[in-house]
């Protein structure tokens, strides 16, 4: 299935969804890379502003919605990072897989729904292209002390 042009800016606007500028590495790695028709996006944490806007575990006084929403925010610096490298997100034609790293205490085993938060905003962007596989691993820290971090891998034409 293919995307039009300029739908995913369009329906981002329908949702309320503002894409900030990619936030810079802090380390040794780039942001994104593209080999063929490819697009790996780096790990990004809950950045609003320049800041981490969800920090702390889940379970240790991390409630599973403000993860859910700090999920969202990671896919929504995702998506930030994807137009920058691409131009536009209209080239995206597959959401293939996103990767979760939630910050937990051992005891805490909702990991799948805190991931929601991220794989609902894929479909609710991009319909069924948004539609992916998923993993979702419990860490013991984030860099930051961030709550949540989305990493992912798009189809591009």
């Amino acid at each position: 299935m293919s995307i039009t042009t300029d739908r995913i800016e369009a329906r981002l606007h329908s949702l309320g969804v503002v894409l900030p500028e990619p936030a810079k590495p802090i380390a040794n790695y780039v942001p994104a890379v593209r080999t063929g028709n490819l697009l790996f996006v780096s790990g990004q944490v809950p950045m609003r502003e320049g800041k981490l806007a969800y920090t702390g575990k889940l379970g240790a006084g991390v409630p599973v919605e403000m993860g859910q929403q700090a999920a969202q925010l990671c896919f929504i610096n995702v998506l930030a990072q994807a137009r920058a490298m691409l131009g536009s997100l209209d080239r995206v034609t597959r959401v293939v897989r996103l990767g979760g790293f939630i910050a937990a205490v051992p005891e805490f085993t909702l990991h799948a729904q805190v991931m929601n938060g991220a794989s609902d905003m894929a479909v609710a962007v991009f319909d069924d292209v948004g539609r992916h596989a998923r993993t979702t691993i419990g860490v013991p820290s984030l860099p930051g002390d961030a709550a949540v971090e989305v990493e992912a891998l798009f189809e591009v034409a």
